[in-house]
């Protein structure tokens, strides 16, 4: 029938919508998508667990510029002297304006690096140091029952003797802690017993616990 060869011969010449490569630049596409998404994933898991994600090798801003390389190093100076519960409490104390002042309250009083340790002293404020290993809020640690369990400042907080500006060592991510509490002696660290450890461990948990770390 003559409408039916004409609807039949529009047909035919209806244009084309994509080009014949369209097919094989979908797939392509598609592909290279994939690829994206995986190596955008694998980079941010790389970076979640590289040391740039935790500090390490990061100095803070201090108040006071405090050489480590001086006063641990050179002169020998226990932490313990300026960490002074490190040993015994949960915390180890910063430095203290009257620790200080010990030396300071004489030596290199003049100097402008010291002002700050002579405008808190006359104040009566403490200095306000940026610790580079602060753990967060909701994790526990006890200074006192890890000293005693025979782990030394160096383990966690690498030399500091050597260090000029403060820098963080270590991650201290809950891996790092979990793998030294797993098998203490692969750090040269003797097992922590009930008598050296802090009360909430008395109970016998095993240090992998959650509790144990976790409040």
């Amino acid at each position: 029938m003559p409408g039916h060869d004409r609807n039949e011969g529009s047909h035919q010449h209806l244009p084309q919508l994509f080009p014949s490569k369209a097919d094989r630049w979908l797939r392509t596409g598609l592909a290279l998508a994939g690829i994206a998404i995986v190596l955008l994933v694998a980079g941010l898991l790389y970076h979640a667990r590289s040391d740039a994600r935790w500090n390490v090798g990061k100095p803070l801003p201090q108040p006071i510029g405090f050489p480590h390389s001086v006063h641990a190093g050179k002169l020998g100076i226990a932490c313990r002297y300026c960490h002074v519960t490190a040993t015994a409490q949960a915390a180890a104390g910063m430095p203290s304006v009257q620790s200080c002042l010990t030396c300071h309250a004489q030596i290199w009083r003049g100097t402008p690096q010291l002002a700050p340790l002579h405008a808190a002293a006359g104040a009566g404020a403490p200095i306000t140091w940026a610790s580079v290993s602060r753990l967060p809020v909701h994790a526990r640690f006890h200074h006192g029952a890890h000293a005693r369990a025979g782990v030394t400042c160096a383990t966690c907080h690498g030399a500091v003797e050597t260090m000029t500006r403060t820098v963080k060592t270590e991650t201290l991510s809950m891996g790092w802690c979990l793998d030294c509490h797993r098998a203490p002696e692969d750090s040269g660290i003797r097992p922590i017993r009930a008598a050296s450890a802090p009360k909430s461990h008395y109970d016998g948990r095993d240090l992998t616990d959650c509790s144990v770390c976790h409040h």
